[in-house]
């Protein structure tokens, strides 16, 4: 008998129009009570991440079978609106939420405000704590890290490779590139990620990466799993994703 099913979608980034198809796509391949993996990145650089939190929230409240995890944008969100904002450590030097490249400022804008150059920190605090709903915010101090099943880790960046899943750093798996993305060995776990953008999804045997940039006007990826099997959900079926031969 086949595992049940388990659907994944990689990272948001503020693209309503897209995450509103790939849940019908979902929907048309495993039904209205899909369970559905969101691998963290709600937030920054795309339109509207105030209507896909709004969405998502909804869909909490509907009973719906939905499992979120944190993404670093989430974080770096999330601590912005903490009452005294703080920046994450693991950004470059010179970086913050608010830099033209990580897109906290189409975030705030997606909640009714504009940025502008000369704007100070304090300032721009003061009004997003008004502007965005507790709600929202509660919905990004709550999410997951990670979430296991059927031989799948699904995580948002990754996993140190030999390090125990419960001695992981948090900052790890939402931030983690380079260590995880060159190690070929096999994992505890078949590792289902995003966070690193692809032009198209990529399976690597120990890792499965389904960020494909919708974050920069790419596509939004949506994927089905049976145990360790994976499929690519495109408009009309699904597509079995085979690995990549590694060079």
């Amino acid at each position: 008998m086949a595992p049940n099913p388990v659907y994944a979608i990689g990272d948001i980034h503020g693209q309503l129009e897209m995450l509103q198809e790939a849940l019908v796509r979902i929907e048309q391949d495993g039904g209205a009570d899909a369970r559905i993996v969101f691998l963290g990145d709600y937030t920054d650089r795309g339109p509207q991440s105030r209507e896909v939190i709004d969405l998502l929230l909804r869909g909490q409240a509907d009973g719906r079978n939905w499992i979120f995890l944190r993404g670093n944008h989430d974080q770096m969100c999330s601590m912005f609106m903490e009452e005294y904002p703080r920046n994450d450590a693991r950004l470059f030097v010179g970086y913050h939420w608010l830099h033209p490249r990580i897109g906290g400022i189409e975030t705030l804008k997606s909640y009714g405000m504009d940025v502008a150059e000369g704007d100070r920190i304090y300032q721009v605090h003061s009004q997003a704590r008004n502007a965005v709903p507790k709600a929202h915010l509660e919905f990004l101090a709550g999410l997951k890290s990670f979430h296991q099943e059927d031989g799948i880790l699904f995580v948002h960046a990754g996993i140190r490779p030999g390090i125990a899943l419960d001695q992981q750093d948090p900052d790890d798996l939402i931030w983690i590139r380079d260590e995880f993305l060159t190690y070929r060995e096999p994992h505890p776990q078949v590792v289902v990620h995003g966070h690193t953008h692809v032009a198209m999804p990529e399976h690597h045997g120990n890792r499965i990466n389904l960020d494909t940039g919708a974050g920069y006007g790419h596509a939004l990826t949506a994927a089905v799993f049976e145990g360790t099997q994976c499929w690519i959900l495109d408009q009309d079926d699904r597509k079995p994703l085979t690995r990549k031969p590694e060079t």
